[in-house]
């Protein structure tokens, strides 16, 4: 049937052991929850929630509207049905280094097996835009304190992005990753660096597991799983990808639905529905069902 076979701190577990190999973790952006059953289905090892990708589905634009139970929501509805562990985007905590805190606990209590917060002001923007402005240092490090406090599953991933990069520069984007790592962060988010030497540079900086944003029509080049792993990198991050290609196939869809007043020609484009209900457990939900009602009652009952 379609839910997880597995245990939030099993997922949790294996996160941090793939981690610790020391190989690329390529973790695709699930657009829903089918989605990432599909991404597991697929053979990908993770998968990730983009706050991105969970406001435009809202139809709100990513300046930090959503709110924490709503992103949490989204997040129990995803890990109910993939034994993979999902990494999720928690803005900046929403709100004081108090909302952070409890940001952490319902996030853990949906099944999650990591989060990462981020040094931007609110309202924030995507990371690739222009404007962005960030919270001083020290904020930031209580941010991730309150984080770490909050805590109570030390396997619970808590990995600190920052986006000092585009607003003070290199340098001082990696002094913050290392005072965020000291007050406690686990891993780093790196936003918008612009090329191969900035991402060896950061590496050479910071000793924890780093994630790379290969967002679409961003900052920085796009690059390939192989050059991410030849610098160091332990993430490789497709967060809006899967929204993407849907979004554009369903413009595509409806432009050829109104044009030629039949999906006739689409058919090849489509999932079938054999698949859908592949991915569904369509069989499995049956044959659960038939073994729970196998008897007969008797007359009068």
């Amino acid at each position: 049937m379609l839910h997880t076979r597995t245990t939030p701190a099993e997922r949790r577990r294996t996160l941090r052991e793939r981690l610790a190999t020391g190989r690329l973790l390529v973790m695709p952006g699930a657009l829903n929850p089918l989605s990432a059953r599909l991404i597991q289905d697929t053979g990908f090892e993770a998968a990730y929630l983009s706050g991105a990708v969970l406001a435009a589905d809202l139809g709100l634009p990513d300046i930090g509207l959503t709110t924490s139970t709503e992103v949490a929501a989204r997040a129990q509805q995803t890990t109910r049905v993939t034994d993979l562990p999902v990494l999720i985007d928690a803005d900046t905590g929403f709100g004081e280094p108090m909302n952070a805190a409890r940001t952490v606990q319902l996030m853990e209590d949906a099944g999650l097996a990591g989060l990462h917060l981020e040094d931007q002001v609110n309202p924030k923007r995507c990371g690739h835009l222009d404007g962005k402005t960030v919270v001083p240092r020290e904020e930031m490090t209580r941010r991730v304190r309150a984080a770490v406090d909050a805590r109570r599953d030390p396997g619970f991933l808590l990995m600190a992005r920052t986006d000092a990069r585009a607003v003070e520069g290199l340098d001082a984007a990696s002094d913050r990753a290392k005072a965020y790592v000291d007050a406690g962060a686990d891993a780093i988010f790196p936003e918008a660096l612009a090329d191969e030497r900035e991402f060896e540079a950061f590496r050479k900086a910071v000793a924890v597991p780093l994630l790379a944003n290969m967002t679409e029509f961003g900052k920085g080049r796009l690059l390939d799983a192989r050059t991410l792993e030849n610098l160091g990198y332990d993430i490789a991050l497709y967060p809006v990808t899967l929204l993407r290609l849907a979004m554009g196939a369903v413009e595509d869809g409806l432009r050829t639905l109104a044009a030629e007043g039949t999906q006739e020609s689409l058919l090849p484009r489509m999932q079938t529905r054999s698949r859908l209900y592949e991915l569904l457990g369509y069989e499995d939900y049956a044959a659960f069902d038939s073994a729970v009602f196998d008897f007969t009652l008797p007359p009068g009952t």
